[in-house]
């Protein structure tokens, strides 16, 4: 039986393909359509995207307003060869870029607000396992710089970059904005809602300006737990607020004062309970049986001042943040641990819940001249610096099938993990312009790092610890692109682009050594950017490949994790992007990629053997978009819109690992429509309209007595939302 969210997802997806088909026939003569200059700032200068030697994909404002994009798992399907591995809620997940996702606790791609780099450089910051997923209310766009970008953005990019842009305050229009949305979900009981106020206000004309935000969004959750009966266990809300003063000085001098905060806060994972044999849910779709909650809770905190000084000859600019974050969150153990509370003389097994705790303290430095636009030679040099207070603390517990504390048992282990990580780098890159359609362009960077860390622990099973432990090291990365223009609007381009993620101090275990080296990767690349018909047709390709040595691995030795370095890999493959314009209005869009990533050496002590795939890497991605806007009457617009996305098969672990598991593909389709005038806009939108169900995240259990796999936790794709909403602005 058709259920009544089925009824309406249907119902606007053909009201939708009715409006477009008639809108396309009325309009179809009319070919003055051309597509708008997209500005990037990948090369800290702004630059038409067609004239930067490197593969970027942007999501603009618009396309997330309408596709009510709210975390990156949602943009990552629209972007090739980015990938998202959601753990469970907002907030919580890894990233990953051409192949080149983490294999241990440090982040393999960079998040930057603007300017400046969120979160921890270091390994023992939660680097790989939590991201920004900041509710992008009022932003200007979220660029992906793919491929590694050591030179200009330094530790953590070796797969690329993840750009928050924020708008610039108006120093002469006051404007506001406020909005709305409600939704409804599969599986779902409550309703879900958005809220969201925006202005801009010029306190002194054409001087100062100060803008402010504040989005919050409540979801329901889809969730049910069959053993204490909770339905919809998982739900979250998130908010992010953000406010820009913003000062022109003179003609010469700009000051930009930003502040931001983004909270997450799940009640639970969404996690489905699955049987290790046939990857099968064992007590049907959206149902788990998890001993405790599993919550997460995440704020940051942010602040930046940016400097902005016209020298004659160049561009001063100096970014000052600073960055307070505090990340909660369990983990129910009990089919881990608690299982294998009989080896210590108890009768029955128990239960077990694992807790973690970190803060990050974070202050950055940067200073950068930029030369002016010329004929001949451009150039950019700067310097960094960076210092990180970190504390990771996580504490098991032993408890009776009835939650209370076993004696003599409980806590199993509590673990410390205070570390600092500081970092000072010099930068620079130059362009020279043999002809007007020939120039390369080639930058360097050298950086150092120092950290300290301590390991202390307590509790019946690791007993009373606490092994200070430090590291250094230098690093050199370096870019080359040779680039080829012919016309105005097309260029081929060749890249060799090096990043870095840094190593540091060890784990003290028999046989482990005491540090780890950074990992480094190497980047080929041949691109072409095209604009064609007039500027109604864009091209995008890439192709790449990369070689990875001295890989960061998570090992492991009597069940406590340490890091390694664990070989080499290479990951080839290409991406293609395209925009095509017919007619005034209507926007057609093919994204893909391909990419081949395995590991080149055996890695034993993950299992992992030559020609393994690496882990969490679809070989195909894919998107399809639509979007056609048309005159109503009077002053209304009407548009409709829609996309098709496209998740190949990948792999849990390296491809041999005998807790590796397989991830299926999948196809979704989202859709979207409104009307609007200058004042109003009216929207709907739906965001998996089949409901597919299909499991993206797959977690072997190991049980600790028997190293069996008992279970399997896994993530599904977000089931159907189906929403309106609106806008008004004043």
């Amino acid at each position: 039986m058709m259920t009544h969210k089925t009824r309406l997802a249907h119902a606007i997806s053909l009201a939708l393909f009715i409006a477009a088909s008639t809108a396309v026939a009325e309009d179809a003569s009319n070919d003055q359509s051309t597509l708008g200059t997209i500005i990037v700032t990948a090369e800290k200068r702004s630059e038409d995207i067609q004239n930067v030697p490197m593969s970027i994909g942007v999501i603009d404002e618009a396309q997330i307003e309408n596709q009510h994009l709210t975390q990156l798992s949602d943009i990552a399907g629209y972007l090739p060869g980015f990938t998202v591995v959601n753990g469970g809620s907002p907030g919580q997940a890894s990233l990953g870029l051409r192949g080149i996702s983490p294999l241990s606790a440090g982040s393999t791609v960079a998040t930057y607000i603007d300017e400046t780099p969120l979160g921890t450089s270091s390994n023992y910051g939660g680097g790989s396992s939590e991201v920004l997923d900041l509710l992008p209310y009022d932003f200007q766009s979220v660029e992906v710089l793919r491929g590694p970008q050591g030179t200009l953005y330094g530790a953590s990019s070796l797969g690329g970059v993840v750009r928050y842009v924020t708008k610039q305050p108006d120093l002469d229009q006051f404007s506001a904005r406020v909005g709305g949305d409600v939704f409804s979900q599969s599986n779902a009981g409550d309703m879900g809602y958005q809220e969201r106020f925006g202005f801009n206000a010029p306190l002194v004309p054409g001087q100062l300006a100060l803008s402010a935000s504040i989005a919050r969004q409540e979801s329901p959750g889809f969730t049910d737990n069959v053993r204490t009966g909770d339905k919809n266990q998982d739900d979250y809300w998130q908010q992010a607020a953000h406010a820009t003063l913003f000062l022109k000085a003179n003609e010469d001098l700009t000051v930009k004062f930003s502040v931001l905060q983004s909270v997450v806060d799940s009640q639970s994972s969404s996690i489905t309970a699955l049987d290790p044999i046939s990857l099968k849910p064992i007590y049907g779709n959206l149902k788990d049986d998890n001993y405790f909650l599993e919550p997460f809770r995440r704020t940051v905190d942010y602040s930046n001042l940016d400097v902005n000084w016209n020298l004659g000859f160049a561009d001063f600019v100096s970014s000052t943040s600073y960055e307070h974050n505090e990340a909660n969150s369990t983990l129910d153990a009990s089919l881990v641990y608690g299982v294998a509370f009989p080896l210590f003389g108890l009768p029955d097994a128990g239960l077990s819940a694992v807790t973690y705790a970190l803060r990050l303290n974070k202050t950055t430095q940067e200073f950068r001249l930029v030369s002016k636009p010329d004929d001949h030679i451009e150039w950019l040099v700067g310097a960094f610096y960076t210092d990180e207070r970190s504390n990771q603390a996580q504490a098991a517990s032993a408890q009776a099938l009835d939650y209370t504390s076993i004696a003599g048992l409980d806590p199993l282990a509590v673990v410390g993990f205070p570390s600092t990580y500081k970092e000072y780098a010099g930068f620079g890159d130059l362009t020279y312009k043999f002809t007007p359609a020939f120039d390369i362009t080639g930058g360097v960077r050298w950086a150092h790092n120092s950290q300290t860390f301590s390991e202390i622990t307590s509790g019946a099973l690791t007993g009373a610890l606490n092994v200070p432990g430090d590291s250094s090291e230098d690093v050199f990365t370096y870019s080359l692109s040779p680039q080829f223009h012919f016309g105005d609007d097309s260029m081929v381009y060749a890249r060799v682009a090096s990043g870095y993620q840094p190593g540091g101090p060890n784990l003290a275990l028999p046989g482990v050594p005491t540090s780890v080296e950074a990992s480094k990767l190497t980047n080929y690349e041949v691109g072409l950017k095209t604009l064609l018909d007039d500027h109604r047709i864009m091209l995008d390709v890439a192709a790449f490949d990369i070689d990875w040595s001295k890989i960061q691995i998570s090992a492991n030795a009597g069940g406590v994790s340490y890091l390694a370095n664990g070989g080499t890999a290479r990951s080839r493959g290409f991406e293609f992007t395209s925009l095509w314009m017919p007619v005034t209005g209507l926007r057609f869009g093919l994204n893909a990629a391909y990419t081949d990533a395995i590991i080149t050496e055996d890695v034993p002590s993950l299992g992992g053997v030559n020609g393994d795939r690496l882990p969490n890497i679809p070989k195909w991605s894919a998107s399809a978009t639509a979007d056609y806007s048309f005159p109503l009457a009077a002053n209304w617009t009407g548009r409709v819109g829609g996309g098709v996305r496209y998740l190949g098969s990948s792999v849990s672990q390296i491809e041999s690992s005998p807790l590796a598991l397989p991830q299926d593909s999948y196809t979704a389709i989202d859709l979207n429509g409104d009307v609007s005038n200058d004042t109003w806009t009216f929207r709907v939108f739906v965001k998996n309209l089949t409901d597919k169900r299909v499991y993206t995240n797959l977690t072997a259990l190991t049980n600790a007595a028997t190293g069996a796999i008992d279970r399997i936790n896994a993530v599904p794709l977000e089931p159907r939302v189906v929403g309106v909403g609106f806008d008004v602005k004043f």
